[in-house]
């Protein structure tokens, strides 16, 4: 192999738990909340599938707000309005909230890369392997690998919004290898959705898929692909 792609949530980072970031934006707003409420908060974002990079909404969406999440990583303005959607879903004490929590899950505090992460990204680089990194994501990302120390790692970033095209739509594989400069033939994908990041294996790139679990939970899930590309 000469290049790998990456994935970005679950994958290479993992975002905070909802709690977490119900918490940061409380603490952000400056507005309190009992714990027993903080905790049924966070259950039902959670439930909802409010936060970006967690878990996917566990109930039926209404008809609309179903249109939106089938779309919702094709422009940055679909992204924020199936989120904060969802989030509204949840009764919280200021209805300012859901948007704190949408600009909050974009910060590099939200996210922590696979413990990892670094040591695979390096030992691809030392190999002599491109690197790039593909999502379904409607922000940009680069400022959360750059605070995290991993952008030298990365020679292209291909992101769903700024292409108007999701996973698994080979287009965006195929404008990923592009632009590492590989054929897609000699390119390993590495994800954790089977589905989505699974459309790289139409284009004729190998595909390797990580469990999306916490990061304390996947000490080493990638460290596979060294073996895969030496």
């Amino acid at each position: 192999m000469k290049g790998v792609l990456f994935d970005f949530s679950g994958t290479l980072f993992r975002v905070e738990s909802t709690e977490s970031w119900l918490r940061a934006a409380l603490n952000e707003a400056d507005v309190e909340l009992a714990e027993d409420e903080l905790i049924r908060s966070a259950q039902e974002l959670e439930t909802a599938g409010a936060l970006p990079g967690g878990a996917f909404p566990s109930r039926p969406l209404p008809e609309d707000l179903a249109a939106l999440w089938r779309i919702r990583d094709e422009s940055a303005e679909s992204h924020r309005a199936a989120y904060t959607g969802l989030s509204r879903q949840v009764a919280l004490p200021d209805p300012a909230l859901h948007d704190t929590l949408y600009a909050r899950h974009k910060t590099p505090a939200a996210w922590q890369p696979y413990p990892d992460a670094a040591e695979v990204l390096d030992g691809l680089r030392d190999r002599g392997v491109a690197i790039g990194v593909v999502s379904n994501i409607g922000w940009d990302l680069r400022p959360v690998f750059r605070e995290h120390g991993l952008d030298p790692y990365v020679s292209a970033y291909v992101l769903s919004y700024e292409h108007g095209v999701q996973k698994p739509d080979p287009r965006l594989f195929e404008i990923a290898c592009a632009g590492l400069g590989v054929a897609p033939q000699d390119v390993l994908m590495v994800g954790d959705s089977r589905e989505a990041d699974g459309g790289a294996a139409a284009l004729g790139c190998g595909v390797h898929f990580v469990d999306h679990l916490p990061a304390a939970e996947r000490p080493d899930g990638l460290r596979p692909v060294l073996a895969m590309v030496a």
